[in-house]
């Protein structure tokens, strides 16, 4: 059984910094992509960032040059450092990521999400 658990989330003030963890745990064979999605209310669930196995990575134009996300490929984890926080960055936060239990068998995994409210 494989688990994608988050932690990190909360509370900040605009311009605030918070730095989200989520580590992938079970019978884990490989990893490709990992990434943050984030889904604010009454809005669809939108990519946020990304990074390959080999460190590429990727960025929504709303957060290039704020966030920031890396991973460790010998722990499964992935992290996104969340700075110069902004009110629309409120959403609830999850956690994705490509995992083979087996072989040449992936399957899409997602965590169970972790709030983060940006408010004075």
């Amino acid at each position: 059984q494989v688990q994608l658990v988050e932690s990190g989330g909360g509370l900040v003030q605009p311009g605030g910094s918070l730095r989200l963890s989520c580590a992938a745990s079970g019978n884990i064979f490989s990893i490709s992509v990992m990434g943050w999605y984030r889904q604010a209310p009454g809005k669809q669930r939108e990519m946020v960032a990304t990074i390959d196995s080999s460190g590429g990575t990727n960025y929504a134009d709303s957060v290039k040059g704020r966030f920031t996300i890396a991973r460790d490929n010998a722990k499964n984890t992935v992290s996104l450092q969340m700075n110069s926080l902004k009110p629309e960055d409120t959403a609830v936060y999850y956690c994705n990521a490509g995992i083979s239990v087996v072989f040449g068998r992936w399957e899409n995994y997602w965590g169970q999400g972790t709030q983060v409210t940006v408010s004075s």
